[in-house]
C-alpha cells in the first residue's frame, strides 16, 4: 500500500454484503459502512452522536465469500484498506465523485457482539456464572 492512502474505519454495516463475480470469476463483496463519531457532553453528562460517514467497501476473493457468510446488516466491523476516489456521470449528465474503500481486511468488532445466525439474542458478555452441567447423568 505504499504511496496509497491507507484507512481504517470502524462502523456498522448498513446492509448485508452483496456478492458478485467478475468476468474472470473473481469474487467481490460490496457493502456500506456507517461510521458515527461520539463525543461526551460534560454539561449533560451524556454521550452524543455526531454526523455519520457512509463508505462503500469492496473485499475480494476468499475474503469476499467469507464476508457474505459472516457479516450481516448491523454488524459492527473494522475495515482496513485503501481509500479510492472514483468519478462518474449520473443519469442526468452531472459529474459525481465518490470515495470508496478497497478493503485489505474486514472483521467483526468484538466490542459489540452479534448473535450467530439462528440465534435470537446475543450472548451476554457479562452476567451471573452459568451453572455447571453434569455430563455423566443419563
Amino acid at each position: 500500500m505504499a504511496g496509497e492512502t491507507a484507512i481504517t474505519v470502524i462502523g456498522n454495516l448498513v446492509d448485508d454484503p452483496e456478492l458478485r463475480f467478475t468476468p474472470s470469476g473473481a469474487a467481490v463483496a460490496r457493502f456500506r459502512v456507517a461510521s458515527t463519531s461520539h463525543t461526551f457532553d460534560r454539561q449533560t453528562n451524556e454521550w452524543k452522536d455526531g454526523e455519520s460517514l457512509f463508505l462503500t467497501c469492496s473485499v475480494w476473493r476468499r475474503a469476499a465469500e467469507h464476508a457474505v457468510e459472516v457479516l450481516h446488516r448491523g454488524t459492527r466491523v473494522i475495515v482496513h484498506g485503501r481509500l479510492k476516489q472514483r468519478s462518474y456521470e449520473d443519469h442526468e449528465g452531472v459529474k459525481r465523485t465518490v470515495f470508496e474503500i478497497d478493503a485489505e481486511d474486514v472483521g467483526a468488532s468484538l466490542k459489540a457482539p452479534v448473535p450467530p445466525p439462528g440465534m435470537q439474542e446475543p450472548r451476554p458478555v457479562h452476567g451471573p456464572p452459568v451453572a455447571a452441567v453434569n455430563r455423566d447423568v443419563r
